[in-house]
This record gives structure tokens, C-alpha cells and sequence, in this order.
């Protein structure tokens, strides 16, 4: 096709690396989850093989100013309050860099179970929020920290089971409206967990395959617009369950690539607004799952690129 657009890899690694620069307006608006930023930007860098064009020593001391050793967990910045959202992020990119030995792995481990609750659920700090994302969360971290046996698995799983829904979807409570967001979570906390046979696959693929927009995009609920950052939460998913062939990723593919911003870098969550550095990342994670070329695998439930995953648990 004469229109085909390509990925613009080099401007996207440019944007990424000048967003880290501390006098930008985004990352003002993004100071307070600065070390999911660095999740998300550093796993781009990588997917597009230019992790190198970072400190890799600069960014784990900076991650390791985030870290609270009182408690063992990881708040969003420096001198921000520790929560599981962040730890995950904290944990995942000294993954990128195969630094998990400047961890007190335990102490953060303990700190990620100690949020379990009886039910099985998890809360995401100290002040008590219940949501499947921190089952998903919790369960991702301890079991690359390789300490998962610190929680009760069983019930955490039982949990995630109790927020299905009558459409194969999942919610963030019991009895929460299905989102695709919540979806992948519950999917990854089953997939990590050996628990996938709870799901419906057919059901819930159906669900998900209607995520699909006229303009190719996914949205993450019926009625929505589409937007660039559902083509991580849904496909990620549709891979894990094994039902990624039911959607159009000619089409898909189209929409994320007319979403970037070909001379500046990055990529929006629809084409013609502005770009940031959560739908770059997700953009390009979702051309990874469609295995478009010169991109990285990155692992559906540990959101991390496969040759990672593989290091950390088949020690390649």
C-alpha cells in the first residue's frame, strides 16, 4: 500500500529520553507517578532495543531514592508515601536492567503481603483501597521476586474468580461493571498464578473482540471511543486466552501508527492529540503483541519484554 505509515522508532526514543528532563511540562503533570513514567519509558527504550541510550547506574540509584526501607515498599517519587503501584514499577524496570541485587528482596516482598486481606484481595497502601488491579499487581511482583509462597495464593486467586462477570469480564470489585483495564488484571493475576481455566475463553474473547472499533482502534468499554492504550490492556489479554486471531491487526496496526507523532516523537491515544509518554509506551507494546517488525516480544502477564521474563525464570 503507497500509504502505509511506518513507525517512527528513532523520533519515539528521542521523545522518550527528553521527557525524562525535569523542566518539561509533562513531567511536572507526571511528578507524582514519576516511577511508572520511568516503567513505561525505559520498557519503550528497550522494545525498540535503545535501553542503552539511558544511565542504566543514573536510574537504579534514582528508583533507589523512591525506596522507603521502614516499610519495603516504593513510593511514585522521591519523598512520596509507598504504594504497591509503584513497587511494581520499581521492581519492573531493575528487571530491565537486571538489577534486582541492589534489592532487599524479602523486605519488599513482606511489604507487597502484608497488603493481602483475608478475603484474598489486596489493598494498595496502608490506607485500605480494595481493587483487582493491586491482586494483579501483587501477585506480578512477588513472583518475579520469586516469593510468591509469602502470600496465601489460593485465596488471592479466589478473589480474582469472585469478580467475574455474567459477560466473561471482570470488574474491580465483586460485582463491578467489566473493563478492559480490570480484564487484563484479572487475566494476568490467573495467567501468573496457573489459574487460567477459570476463565470462559470463548465468552470473555467475544467481549474483548467487540472492543473493536469502526477505525480499527479498541476501546476499553462498549460505547467508548477508542484509544490507543487498549490496544495493551485488550490484546494482552486476547494472547493469554489464546483468541488474538479474532480481531483485525491490519486495522488495529493502522490506528495505532496514525496516532504518532512522525517528526517530534510519541504517541497519542487518538491521531491528532497530544502525546505522552503512557500511550507511547502502550502503542508500542501493542505493535510488539502483533509482533511488528523490528519490536521486541514483550511477555502478555509480566508486561515486560520476553527476553527479560526469560532471564528471570528460565535464568537465559
Amino acid at each position: 500500500m503507497a500509504d502505509e505509515v511506518e513507525l517512527a522508532a528513532d523520533q519515539h526514543v528521542r521523545y522518550i529520553v527528553t521527557v525524562e528532563k525535569k523542566d518539561s511540562f509533562e513531567s511536572l503533570v507526571m511528578e507524582h507517578i514519576r516511577l511508572n513514567g520511568a516503567y513505561w519509558g525505559l520498557t519503550t527504550l528497550d522494545l525498540l532495543h535503545k535501553l542503552h541510550a539511558v544511565d542504566a547506574a543514573e536510574v537504579v540509584d534514582w528508583i533507589m531514592s523512591c525506596y522507603h526501607p521502614e516499610s519495603g515498599g516504593f513510593g511514585g517519587n522521591v519523598g512520596h508515601d509507598p504504594h504497591v503501584l509503584y513497587t511494581l514499577s520499581a521492581v519492573q524496570v531493575l528487571c530491565l536492567f537486571d538489577r534486582l541485587d541492589v534489592l532487599d528482596v524479602d523486605k519488599v516482598a513482606d511489604y507487597v503481603a502484608g497488603l493481602q486481606n483475608k478475603d484474598g484481595s489486596f489493598s494498595g497502601d496502608i490506607w485500605g483501597e480494595v481493587d483487582t488491579r493491586f491482586s494483579y499487581i501483587a501477585l506480578c511482583t512477588l513472583s518475579l521476586l520469586h516469593r510468591l509462597h509469602k502470600i496465601d495464593v489460593q485465596k488471592a486467586v479466589d478473589f480474582v474468580v469472585s469478580c467475574k462477570n455474567l459477560d466473561g469480564g471482570f470488574g474491580a470489585m465483586p460485582g463491578g461493571e467489566s473493563h478492559a483495564g480490570q480484564i487484563f488484571c484479572c487475566v494476568g493475576a490467573l495467567a501468573i498464578t496457573g489459574s487460567l481455566h477459570h476463565i470462559d475463553r470463548d465468552l470473555l474473547g467475544w467481549w474483548l473482540c467487540e472492543r473493536q472499533c469502526k477505525d480499527g482502534g479498541l476501546n476499553g468499554r462498549p460505547e467508548k471511543l477508542a484509544d490507543v492504550c487498549y490496544s495493551w490492556w485488550v490484546l494482552s489479554s486476547l494472547v493469554m486466552i489464546d483468541r488474538v486471531h479474532w480481531i483485525d491487526k491490519e486495522k488495529l496496526t493502522k490506528f495505532i501508527l496514525n496516532c504518532q507523532d512522525k517528526e517530534n516523537g510519541g504517541i497519542s491515544d487518538r491521531p491528532d492529540n497530544a502525546v505522552d509518554i503512557y500511550h507511547t509506551y502502550f502503542g508500542i507494546a501493542g505493535l510488539s503483541l502483533m509482533e511488528y517488525p523490528g519490536v521486541k516480544p514483550l511477555d502478555p502477564a509480566y508486561a515486560l519484554p520476553l527476553h527479560v521474563v526469560n532471564r528471570i525464570f528460565l535464568k537465559k
